[in-house]
């Protein structure tokens, strides 16, 4: 499938094959989900080794390029559901943010408070190869101390999130 090239406003101008997209000049598409429980945990995956943008590393529980025929809303939920099961909830739509290191897109960003076990996510194994709950506090220290465990994004993502930029 195709991805959505977009803007500098987030309209269509056109549709690129993954791997033809050009990551510095090309703008495209993202929806994620920022999973928390009640015990103000948040969830990360691990991204597979298979992946080819940032593999093994902790990113956002869910993410997804948009494509061709979809919308952010419908990406978000396929995209749950594919990569970790998650399904029958409802997402609430967040902010939306345009990150622009080291890949240049629009991530519509989706929020869920979900008291699940580890345990009863299914994995798509060429997905996503590892979850985790981690305290905010936790992951804010280890994100600063060890960067590099990270999709190379999620300094700016977490400043867009929870700094309003």
């Amino acid at each position: 499938m195709k991805a959505q090239i977009v803007d500098e406003q987030d309209n269509v101008i056109g549709l690129k094959e993954r791997t033809e997209i050009d990551h510095v000049n090309d703008i495209y598409r993202v929806s994620s989900l920022w999973v928390t429980n009640p015990k103000g945990e948040i969830l990360l995956a691990h991204r597979s080794p298979e992946k080819r943008n940032d593999p093994n590393t902790w990113g956002p529980a869910v993410a997804g390029t948009i494509e061709e025929n979809e919308n952010y809303d419908e990406n978000i939920y396929k995209e749950a559901m594919e990569e970790i099961g998650l399904e029958g909830v409802q997402f609430t739509k967040w902010i939306k943010t345009h990150v622009t290191c080291p890949r240049n897109y629009f991530c519509q960003w989706y929020f869920v408070t979900v008291d699940r076990e580890i345990e009863s996510f299914v994995m798509q194994p060429e997905e996503v190869d590892g979850l985790m709950w981690i305290s905010v506090e936790k992951f804010l220290q280890d994100l600063k101390t060890n960067p590099e465990k990270y999709v190379p994004a999620m300094p700016q993502i977490m400043t867009q999130l929870f700094h309003g930029k």
